[in-house]
């Protein structure tokens, strides 16, 4: 067990702990979330030990061991094989086991009068006990298993660990890591540098871990399916909720509404007390009330409304418009020093479309956004549409911002035509206010530069935005502004995502990069991932059944054949109406909750005592176009779902 008691931490004015204590037990299982700049990391380094502070802060059990996976490390012992690196998590009970075998070869060559037989005796069976339940010969299968499972492959084992990029190395110490099984695992950001397939095990084999964790994760999809309990950092303080992340907005949601109805509660008796106060102050009758009600308002326990993070909010310029296709590819092909990283791409996207890219690491996603983006060439022909403008944020845009620049020259000088005051609004929507926007950009942050490198990419106007990796570095809260922004947008949008949550919110397509080839999927990336599993269901289903039968007419199909043939296509056109209807009853629902919340907000609006109250009536205003835009969207989800299913039926009948 790991406790932290009365923890407060605090840079200049900025608060980053206030009385924070907290414990973690064996087995749990923690979403660590707050917005960039919370604290969460120097949290974390605080509970490994990295971090000094007073002494009886951090308290562990001396059984409790503990285990840190930063967001990026050094790595200086880039001349071992990947192999070598991943088996130093075993370096104990490898040296325990050599020193047994060393023992025993002692033990066959000495007397039995030899005075070091007993210390050696005694030895030998303390490194029997260190080895119980230490399976030695089990240790390459597990490496390999964690190391296949993270995306290695069986030649990259004996390569050296300076033959790999740094987001590689990444996986190699997260393999370490998960391979030492600690008591307690600290990740700060595991799944940056994952795709979708080693993102995929590395939930399951978290799911299956014994010890506890705290994770850092911008990823909600995989915080909801890992942990059981989240702790939220917000202005200082720690709040636990006992659940996982989608737990954890609703609960804060449902505190939120019950603390401000008993602050509007008191407020509105704080006033009536006020007011008969003031009323009576001067008439000796009511003199001892008076008296009465002062000491109450002296004596009454205030409630403080919680503060709130400031999150960005924006929109993307409209889009020109463009013609209808947008891109065409035939036959692109792209390699590397003879190495083919895909071959004979062909695919079409048209004006709207909103298309993801997956693929494992090094299949060549971010190649082809490049290429798409005019900044390396490949074989073969691209066709870009009329009138179609391209804008393009890289994975490593943060990085090649001009240092000497500040956060306001960065995107003035990128602006068309706005204004000093137009610029400086908006970066105020993406928290640069005050001085911040007189700092120079070498100086910010990962998270920081991503906000400047996309508020830069904002004033750009654009119809085809082309985004590799954007929510690196961006809080839960900011990827949700962004994704709400981009499902908004009235251009064609192609995006590099492992953040399964943040693209199935605006993509309608999905293009696969598997082994070099492309395959193109209709639906967001959960519609994906289900025809990946129906694929691989079917592949692994053994093949083979009864021959067919020529009819007396010699057409190969008896009617036996016919009705298997209409059941085989009906269960196709099952398989393709399944995300279609799915879509539809998830935009039915949507729209069942939203013409709700809608009339509760006309109602709301339509109280006069609510314009007395300027904020209020902000707040509700502001929430009732959120919901108008939701709603619109909403809709138009149904009625694509809907009209793709009938052309589903009708292409169905037509084929019989």
């Amino acid at each position: 067990m790991l406790s932290i008691n009365d923890l407060s931490l605090q840079y200049g004015a900025k608060h980053i702990f206030r009385n924070v204590s907290v414990q973690v037990h064996s087995g749990d299982r923690i979403g660590l979330v707050g917005v960039n700049g919370a604290g969460k990391s120097t949290l974390l380094k605080i509970m490994c030990g990295e971090q000094e502070t007073d002494p009886g802060i951090v308290s562990r059990a001396a059984w409790f061991s503990v285990a840190y996976l930063p967001q990026e490390m050094g790595f200086d012992r880039a001349d071992r094989t990947i192999y070598q690196e991943a088996e130093s998590a075993f370096d104990d009970v490898l040296a325990a086991q050599r020193e047994l075998e060393d023992i025993g070869e002692r033990l066959a060559h000495l007397d039995q009068g030899d005075p070091a037989l007993p210390a050696l005796l005694e030895r030998q069976g303390e490194l029997q006990h260190t080895l119980e339940g230490r399976d030695v010969f089990r240790i390459r299968p597990e490496i390999e298993r964690v190391l296949f499972g993270l995306g290695f492959c069986r030649d990259d084992l004996e390569r050296k660990v300076a033959d790999f990029s740094g987001g590689w190395i990444m996986r190699l110490l997260l393999a370490r890591l998960l391979l030492k099984r600690p008591s307690l695992l600290l990740l700060d950001e595991p799944t940056n540098h994952l795709d979708l397939d080693s993102l995929t095990w590395l939930e399951e084999f978290l799911q299956q871990y014994s010890g506890a964790m705290v994770i850092i994760s911008h990823d909600r999809v995989f915080l909801d399916r890992v942990t059981r309990i989240t702790w939220e950092l917000s202005l200082g303080r720690l709040t636990v909720y006992k659940g996982n992340y989608s737990y954890y907005l609703e609960e804060k949601e449902q505190r939120l509404q019950l603390e401000r109805a008993a602050w509007e509660n008191q407020q509105a008796l704080i006033r009536q007390t006020e007011r008969f106060i003031t009323r009576f102050r001067s008439k000796a009758t009511k003199a001892r009330q008076v008296q009465s009600r002062i000491r109450m308002l002296e004596k009454m326990e205030r409630i403080e409304l919680s503060e709130t993070e400031r999150s960005i909010h924006f929109t993307f310029p409209p889009a020109a418009p463009s013609g209808r296709d947008v891109l065409r590819l035939d036959h692109v092909s792209k390699s590397y020093a003879g190495k083919t990283v895909f071959a004979d791409l062909s695919f079409t996207l048209q004006r709207g479309d909103k298309l993801a890219v997956v693929g494992v690491n090094g299949a060549g996603k971010s190649t082809l956004l490049r290429i798409l983006a005019g900044q390396e060439t490949a074989a073969g022909k691209i066709r870009i549409g009329h009138n179609v403008i391209r804008s393009y944020f890289g994975q490593h845009q943060a990085r090649e911002l001009a240092g000497e620049l500040t956060v306001f020259d960065t995107v003035y000088h990128a602006a068309a035509d706005m204004t000093m005051t137009q610029v400086r609004s908006l970066l105020g929507a993406f928290l640069f206010t005050g001085d911040e926007v007189d700092k120079k950009v070498a100086v910010l942050s990962g998270g920081e530069k991503s906000r400047v490198a996309l508020a830069r990419m904002l004033v750009q106007p654009a119809n085809l935005m082309l985004l590799d990796e954007p929510t690196n570095h961006l809080d839960i809260s900011s990827q949700e502004v962004l994704q709400e922004a981009l499902a908004q947008y009235g251009g064609t949008i192609i995006v590099v995502s492992h953040n399964r949550f943040f693209a199935n919110g605006f993509v309608n397509k999905v293009l696969e990069i598997r082994d070099g080839r492309a395959t193109l999927y209709e639906g967001n990336v959960d519609d994906y991932l289900a025809r990946r599993r129906q694929e691989e269901e079917a592949e692994a289903r053994p093949a083979g059944g009864p021959e067919r039968k020529k009819d007396d007419n010699g057409r190969g199909r008896d009617r036996r054949t016919l009705r298997r043939e209409r059941a085989r296509r009906r269960q196709e056109l099952g398989a393709k109406l399944g995300p279609w209807k799915k879509k539809s009853g998830d935009a039915e629902t949507r729209i069942e909750k939203l013409e709700q919340r809608k009339a509760e907000l006309e109602t709301l609006m339509a109280d006069p005592e609510l314009y007395g109250d300027q904020k209020r009536w902000a707040e509700t205003s502001r929430e009732y176009d959120r919901v108008g835009r939701h709603l619109e969207r909403a809709y138009a989800a149904w009625e694509e779902a809907q009209e793709k299913m009938e052309q589903l039926e009708r292409e169905m009948e037509t084929g019989q």
